[in-house]
């Protein structure tokens, strides 16, 4: 099976926080899923912790590498850019991923992330999907005990 690839100075084990969530579903494909992450006023629909996603410079409504775009998960604003963008095509699998960042640059309360989805398919008419993230910075007001719960619970499909 396939993996994240992570950003330097993303990588899971250095930074404050990391999350990871897999799935393996039969009866579905990565063409099937591939909607729902690329298309980014699609993540309402199943994740009811994003809302107000809108894209910069006449953008979207489909991610795609380098694109900006802006929504709120947990009540808190994200900027984010598309830093990974890979329709699952030929065998390969699907990839996308976003850094994005709450906060002022240098201010002691900015958080970073590192966001990504891996979509592939697998033998048997199955499909596996990997979504894991890490969080960089202080980022106390986002990072707070009852947040990163409520991030693992959510991660983990609780």
């Amino acid at each position: 099976m396939n993996h994240i690839y992570w950003p330097e100075g993303y990588e899971p084990g250095f930074t404050e926080n990391f999350v990871s969530n897999e799935v393996i579903v039969a009866g579905l494909s990565a063409a099937q899923i591939w909607p729902l992450l690329a298309i980014a006023s699609n993540w309402p629909s199943y994740y009811a912790n994003s809302a107000n996603i809108r894209f910069y410079d006449n953008a979207g409504p489909e991610l795609a590498n380098n694109v900006r775009f802006y929504f709120e998960t947990f009540g808190f604003p994200v900027e984010a850019r598309c830093n990974e963008y890979q329709a699952p095509a030929n065998g390969e699998p699907g990839r996308v991923a976003w850094h994005g960042w709450a906060g002022e640059e240098g201010a002691d309360d900015r958080l970073d992330v590192h966001h990504a989805w891996l979509v592939e398919d697998l033998p048997g008419g199955r499909v596996r999907v990997l979504t894991q993230e890490t969080q960089k910075g202080k980022g106390e007001r986002f990072t707070s005990r009852r947040s990163r719960r409520r991030l693992h619970q959510v991660a983990l499909g609780g």
